[in-house]
Formats: C-alpha cells, sequence, structure tokens
C-alpha cells in the first residue's frame, strides 16, 4: 500500500479478533492515514484484553483503534529524552525531517523491506529515513517501537506528540541515514489530529504540554480555598480526551470477576451515594525541584500537580460486594490486584490502565469510589467524565479516568504506565542500567509539602518583621499532617505554622485531604535575600528529607525534599 493511500472508514464498525479472547472485539474507525499494510501486527502484551463496551465513543477510542488496526503505534519514547516541555514549534524551529543534502534518496518500498533487526529497522519521519535499530533495546516504551517498522512514525508522533520535543528530535538525527524520495512524502492535515475534539481549558490553567494536554495552575490560586475549583484542579492526560455520546445512564463498565458482567452508569447509581474530600496528586509534582540537581525525563511539573476535592459515587468495595466478591471468595481464587482501565487508548490500541493490591479495595476504610461527580457537578472530561476511580491516599496515575474495565488477578496489570513508568530508582540508576522489573510501582505518595505564597524570585514587604507564607501539606495513605516547620536561615532555626482544620479533622487513617498552613515569618533583620524552606511531619512522624540529591532519579518522580523559595525583602 503506498504511503500516499488514505483510509476513509466513516461511522462504520470493523470486527477484529481480540488478543487473548475468543469473542470478537467491536472497533469505531475514523478517517486516518495508512503508512503500510495491515500486516504483522504485533500482539497487546497487555494482560487487558477481554473485550469491553465501545458503546457512544469517538474521538481518542476510534481514532486510536484505528491506529491499532493499521498496525502502528510507535510507543511512549519521548519522555526518555525530554527535559522540558515544548508546547509549540514555529516553523524556523521544525527543522528536523527535512531534506538534507549529501544523504541517499529511498523510496517507501525500500523502507518497507527494513522492518525487523535481521534487515535493520528502518523509519521514516517528514521526509527523513532512520535507522532505529541500536536504539531498539534502550526504547523505554519497550518493543512498541517496532510497530512502526518498515513504515512512518508521522501519525504516531501526532498523538504522542511529547516527541516533538528539541531534545528528542536532535537524537532522532542522530540516526538519519536518508532522504525519502518527494513521491512518498505525505503532507499531513489537521483533519488527521486526534486532538481536536479536546476540551476548552481554563485560561489560568498553565500547559506543561499541549498534545496530550497537562497543566497545572499558578501557585497562588491553589492555596485561595480549601477544596480546588473544578477549572482550576491540575490536568493529567496520557493521550486525547475521549468523547462519550449518549445518555450518561447508558454508559457501560465491564466488571471481571468470577465471571464477566457488564454495568451501566444507571446500575451504579442505584448504590448508594457517598462522598469522599481526598486530593489527588500526580507523582511527577515538583519534578522541576529535582531536575536542578540533574535532568530528567518527563514534564516539568512546578507545585501544583496536586489538587484537592469532594468526589462523589458509589462504593467500590460495596458494589463489588453485591458482585460476590468477598473475603473467602480472594482467598480462593488467589486474588492479589484489581485492575483498572479507561477509555483512552494508545496507539496500539491497549488502554491506559493500572492496578492497586487487593487490600487497598478490601479495606473498609479505603474509600475508594467510582466517581461521577467532582465538587457537586458531573465530571468534566479532562476529570474523567463520564465515570473513574477514585483511590484516596494513592498516586493519582491509579486513579483512572474514563473507566471501561475492572478486573480482579492474581497478577498486577501488565501494562506500560503499571510496569515502565511511575516507579522510583536510586540516584546512580540511568538509562543505560535501569531495570524497570526490579522497582515496585509505586501506590501510597511520600509526606511532602509546598510554598505558594510567595512564589519564587517575588518581592516581599515585611509587616512587623515578617513575611506572610502559605501553602500545602499531604502525605499518601491516608496519613494526617500534624506540623509544619518554615525557616528564613537556611533550617538554623524553625518556625511552626498554623494548619487549617479541614485538614487537621480528618480520621487517622483516612486522612485523605490536603492541609493548607500559614505562617508569619520572622525573617533574620538586615536580610535583603532571603530563602524559605518549608518541611511538613505526618502522624506516624514521617518527614521530608532536606535535599532532592539524594532522592534524584531518572524520572524524576516522588520529589518530596525541602522546598525552597528565594525571596527578596523589599
Amino acid at each position: 500500500m503506498a504511503l500516499s493511500h488514505l483510509l476513509r472508514v466513516t461511522s462504520q464498525h470493523l470486527r477484529i479478533a481480540d488478543v487473548g479472547s475468543a469473542s470478537p472485539r467491536r472497533i469505531l474507525v475514523s478517517v486516518f492515514p495508512l503508512t503500510k499494510p495491515c500486516q504483522g501486527q504485533q500482539k497487546n502484551k497487555s494482560t487487558a484484553t477481554k473485550p469491553r463496551s465501545e458503546k457512544g465513543y469517538q474521538g481518542g477510542r476510534s481514532l486510536w483503534s484505528l491506529i491499532a488496526v493499521a498496525g502502528g503505534g510507535i510507543g511512549v519514547y519521548g519522555l526518555w529524552k525530554m527535559r522540558e516541555p515544548v508546547l509549540a514549534l514555529s516553523e524556523e524551529e521544525d527543522r528536523w525531517g527535512k531534506f538534507r543534502e549529501g544523504l541517499p534518496t529511498y523510496s517507501m518500498a525500500e523502507v518497507s523491506k527494513h522492518s525487523d533487526k535481521n534487515s535493520r529497522i528502518w523509519m521514516t519521519y517528514k521526509e527523513g529515513v532512520y535507522d532505529v535499530t541500536d536504539f531498539v533495546e534502550i526504547h523505554p516504551g519497550g518493543e512498541r517501537i517496532l510497530m512502526a517498522a518498515g513504515g512512518s512514525m508521522d501519525p504516531f508522533w501526532d498523538i504522542y506528540a511529547v516527541h516533538k520535543n528539541p531534545a528528542v528530535l536532535d537524537m532522532m538525527e542522530e540516526y538519519r541515514i536518508g532522504n525519502l524520495q518527494k513521491e512518498d512524502v505525505v503532507q499531513r492535515s489537521d483533519s488527521a489530529d486526534p486532538y481536536s475534539k479536546e476540551p476548552v481549558r481554563h485560561p489560568a490553567l498553565i500547559a506543561a504540554s499541549k498534545k496530550p494536554f497537562n497543566a497545572e495552575t499558578s501557585s497562588e490560586l491553589l492555596v485561595e480555598t480549601f477544596i480546588t475549583s473544578n477549572d482550576l484542579f491540575y490536568v493529567r492526560n496520557h493521550m486525547p480526551v475521549p468523547t462519550f455520546e449518549g445518555p450518561d445512564d447508558k454508559y457501560e463498565v465491564m466488571f471481571e470477576v468470577s465471571s464477566e458482567k457488564t454495568l451501566t452508569m444507571a446500575d451504579i447509581k442505584k448504590l448508594p451515594k457517598v462522598s469522599v474530600t481526598a486530593a489527588i496528586q500526580c507523582a511527577g509534582n515538583r519534578r522541576s525541584d529535582i531536575a536542578q540537581v540533574k535532568p530528567v525525563k518527563g514534564l516539568s511539573w512546578g507545585v501544583a500537580a496536586i489538587g484537592n476535592a469532594v468526589w462523589s459515587g458509589a462504593s467500590l468495595l460495596e458494589l463489588m460486594k453485591n458482585l460476590g466478591v468477598t473475603e473467602e471468595f480472594v482467598r480462593q481464587k488467589g486474588i492479589k490486584h484489581v485492575h483498572f482501565e479507561g477509555n483512552d487508548l494508545g496507539p496500539d490500541g491497549t488502554p491506559y490502565g493500572a492496578s492497586i493490591p487487593i487490600e487497598f479495595l478490601m479495606n473498609p476504610n479505603s474509600d475508594i469510589i467510582l466517581a461521577y461527580e467532582m465538587n457537586g457537578k458531573p465530571l468534566s472530561r479532562d476529570h474523567g467524565y463520564p465515570l473513574r476511580v477514585i483511590i484516596p491516599g494513592v498516586v493519582g496515575a491509579r486513579n483512572v479516568k474514563w473507566i471501561s474495565r475492572i478486573a480482579l488477578s492474581p497478577e498486577e496489570y501488565q501494562g506500560q504506565w503499571q510496569q515502565r513508568d511511575y516507579k522510583g530508582f536510586n540516584p546512580s540508576v540511568d538509562w543505560n542500567n535501569v531495570d524497570f522489573s526490579q522497582s515496585p510501582a509505586i501506590q501510597e505518595l511520600p509526606v511532602t509539602s509546598a510554598i505558594c505564597i510567595p512564589k519564587e524570585n517575588s518581592k516581599v514587604k515585611l509587616k512587623k518583621g515578617a513575611v506572610p507564607v502559605k501553602g500545602y501539606a499531604w502525605s499518601g495513605g491516608g496519613k494526617k499532617i500534624i506540623r509544619v516547620d518554615v525557616s528564613a536561615d537556611n533550617g538554623k532555626t524553625w518556625q511552626t505554622a498554623t494548619l487549617d482544620h479541614g485538614g487537621l479533622d480528618q480520621p487517622r487513617g483516612r486522612a485523605w485531604a490536603w492541609t493548607l498552613w500559614n505562617i508569619d515569618l520572622e525573617v533574620p533583620k538586615g536580610e535583603k535575600e532571603v530563602e524559605i524552606l518549608v518541611k511538613a511531619t505526618d502522624d506516624n512522624y514521617n518527614t521530608q528529607p532536606e535535599s532532592s540529591a539524594n532522592i534524584w532519579n531518572l524520572r524524576g518522580v516522588l520529589s518530596n525534599a525541602y522546598h525552597r523559595v528565594k525571596v527578596t525583602v523589599a
């Protein structure tokens, strides 16, 4: 099939055999350019291989599924080489992949012959031809990169737009071996953009990346109120935001317990509505701090990749009990993990997924819910509309949005974001020696805090020799913040902040919400340049490490050292 061939199927359905399932899977197909024949499609290595409801889904789901049918998918690799996000590349800057003098020219037919290690693995990007054989072994996305072997990576980089970063593109040019002949170069149009149906966002959100959209609000706005506004709550998306068309009550979720059972939103809403006030924090919150030690790979989050909200929905434990899940059932079946999958799909058709230990679910004090409301309103699309799972005290990566499937399993979820991301390593581990299988997936997060007011490098006026300082503190696993200490003399002396009662008035072991704090911080007399430090302590007497150097890790996660803000005294 020529590179210029365009598959046009609108509002039709294909039926393909789903990997690991005896029944066919229904895929809604959308317009997307193909780069090579539908052959040699790799099998989905995730354990998430059961059929799922596709009813009413368009946008992300249809486009991703077509990519899977087309045999495409380069995998998540942009984060591997990314330090700072680039939101858009100007025409001048977008020089990568352009025709280069002095290099041989190849046809797409010739490129297609190089699709495995024996023949060398070639790919194209715009007008460039690349031999990535030697890169495959260190590709963080695993062998997903091979799904674009012998073809074009353009369609997949349109989805994983974080690849379009100067550091990534510069590295890619090191593998450049030639130019693609003009007849095979396809000009891509906006109609193929899988992000064309993204929701409108609040202008106060500061984007760390636009495709997929990831953003946080300003630190000053973050701590104005105990409950974070829906519009200002940080957004963490891994793929395009899926669109559900149809009445909410018709939305379906597949449950796999002793057998498969599909429940609609109407079924779920028959259970008593419960609410839980809980903070959710991204594993990469404060990554910009840890990156000051040395570069890391990931979005450059500040201190606001966290938010606190009232989530409402059905108790997942009560729902599971209605499906026959008991302590005895769990023991007999050897159940160790609970899997969650969303309706956001990767380029190989694999959904975003995660898992938690079964003990989290079976603990009646865990307060895990299937949420359909956030702060008394239906979930917005960015935050999981129409249904998501909320797992209080656990890293945001496991709080799966757009939930489509929940399963009990003896094994941990095998997807990319459970096995090859969101894990911590010691500071001596780098991309040359990392072994993701040797580190457990992040679940409960460590104690942390941040100074939100004043901001870094701001000018402050003293009031009676003190600077007003405000921020938040939080600890994962339901641990309550009992003290926040603040220093203006590099830790020689510490002053105790006042804690907001919204965070204090929580039961032990179920302190899911954050704690806001404030202090009029006395500063040394005569000092014009002051560095403010903060550290928090939880009710297990866990406290924050002093320096990011000793907790540095190649992904920049779990950044919880003392937060430091430099200010000038006016």
